[in-house]
């Protein structure tokens, strides 16, 4: 199925597997490229040393395009970039829209730059500034999200830019990438439909928890690190929302000490890393550090299986999702499901 979005980045679908951290590792990078999507690795839970292994472990791996996942915001943005040019990634992905400088130094090394935004402006914003795509997530989606759905949002970004455009959340099945490319999309971006596969490393008591869910059993929260976060309810989430503000002050801490711990950063840097995701929100510093370090409640469920004590971010599609396919099997179902109703559409015929 060929799009924009293939003729852009060199894959044969337009599926995108989106940057999960510590989801979005090699082996599942690496068999979503050679399913012929296109793969992103999160480098934002990575060192240095970390990432550059871990590209150079997808390029053992596969022969076909893949992105890397990067924090625009992050205080070694530069080094992570030096490291992509040099090994020759082909997609640079944002989470928080990068700078126009930072756009034309991975532009001019031939890296092509997909932000990621959650609204039109923003999209209008790295589109004037020269990115080469841009990613739409409704609220539909996992993990960090606002309150626009995608039937909506991503409507007003075809509209506004002239650059492809991805449509993310609520995406699962071939019906959803029809839609997309009904709407005038380049293709679709899919976070839980790939962390529910066979190729992702999550661990299966986890991922009985999302097979479990129901559409009611994903929410909401802000109490995570006070920006709205989408996730599987839980334990900790009920904890979490109903904590006093010492009790949460205690939890961060700890996290944070652990996550610093594993990480190597130190206290000043997780700290300016928090003070960075508040976007002129008034959060406490309870939710600056949770917002520093929630890296690691995720990596206590996605790495670690601890369903209890880890936060396990979640689209609403997780309350349809029912089996574990390999990538391959994954991808080609939903285009062939896509193309299959594309082409039953397109014998439709308008009375009179």
């Amino acid at each position: 199925m060929r799009t924009s979005l293939t003729d852009l980045v060199g894959v044969r679908h337009p599926v995108v597997q989106t940057g999960m951290g510590w989801v979005a590792g090699p082996r599942l990078v690496s068999a979503t490229a050679n399913a012929g999507a296109l793969g992103i690795l999160a480098s934002a839970t990575m060192t240095l040393p970390q990432l550059r292994a871990a590209v150079r472990e997808v390029r053992s791996r596969t022969d076909a395009p893949f992105g890397v996942n990067l924090r625009a915001d992050a205080g070694d943005a530069d080094e992570r970039v030096r490291i992509l040019v040099g090994e020759g990634v082909r997609v640079a992905s944002f989470a928080l829209a990068p700078s126009r400088e930072l756009i034309a130094r991975l532009k001019d090394a031939g890296v092509v730059v997909i932000p990621s935004v959650g609204a039109r402006r923003h999209a209008e914003k790295v589109a004037a500034w020269g990115a080469d795509a841009v990613l739409v997530q409704g609220g539909e989606g996992g993990g960090h999200t606002g309150e626009v759905a995608t039937t909506v949002l991503l409507p007003q970004v075809v509209d506004a830019v002239g650059i492809p455009v991805v449509a993310a959340g609520g995406f699962f099945d071939g019906r959803g990438l029809a839609a997309a490319l009904a709407y005038g999309a380049a293709g679709v971006a899919m976070g839980t439909r790939f962390l529910l596969t066979s190729d992702s490393t999550v661990p299966d008591a986890v991922k009985a928890a999302y097979l479990a869910a129901t559409v009611r059993d994903v929410t909401v929260t802000r109490k995570v690190d006070g920006l709205p976060h989408r996730m599987l309810r839980s334990d900790l989430v009920d904890s979490l929302e109903q904590s006093g503000r010492s009790r949460t002050l205690l939890r961060a801490v700890r996290h944070a000490a652990a996550f610093r711990k594993i990480s190597g950063l130190s206290w000043t840097r997780m700290i300016r890393d928090g003070l960075s995701l508040r976007h002129g929100k008034d959060l406490t510093w309870s939710q600056i550090l949770l917002a520093a370090n929630t890296p690691m409640l995720l990596r206590a469920s996605m790495v670690d299986g601890r369903t209890d004590t880890g936060v396990m971010a979640a689209g609403q599609v997780a309350g349809l999702i029912d089996d574990l396919p390999s990538c391959a099997e994954l991808v080609e179902r939903t285009v062939a499901d896509a193309c299959a109703r594309l082409e039953a559409l397109s014998g439709l015929r308008a009375d009179g």
